[in-house]
């Protein structure tokens, strides 16, 4: 499960905001993920318990926001919604398209309890 190791190295990086915001305790996590980022967010939401067992963001509450997958068309120039298995153009059809979103992971926000 590489969603155990995505984890720890949120918890590292949300240890790092809380460090130097000087805070005692991180209270919630916001994260933006995209369906092709290669992160299944029910893994994700299972492995955070234990990546934050110890740390600062223990008791954090984990709040993950799905993204959705946006293309750019070679063809027409349109920038349209897409699905994960079909990447084409949803004005004229075309295959020949960009990905403009829906491969990310970011960490949005973070609350801390100062």
């Amino acid at each position: 499960m590489h969603e155990l190791s995505v984890c720890q190295a949120l918890i590292r990086q949300v240890q790092d905001i809380a460090r130097e915001h000087r805070a005692v305790a991180v209270t919630s996590v916001k994260l933006q993920i995209g369906p092709l980022s290669g992160v299944e967010a029910d893994l994700l939401r299972q492995a955070f318990p234990l990546a934050s067992a110890g740390s600062v963001a223990e008791a954090a509450q984990l709040v993950i926001e799905k993204l959705p997958i946006r293309v750019r068309c070679q063809s027409c120039g349109a920038e349209t919604a897409a699905e994960p298995n079909k990447l084409v153009c949803g004005a004229c059809g075309d295959w020949q398209t960009r990905l403009l979103s829906g491969d990310e992971m970011l960490l949005a926000s973070v609350e801390l309890d100062k």
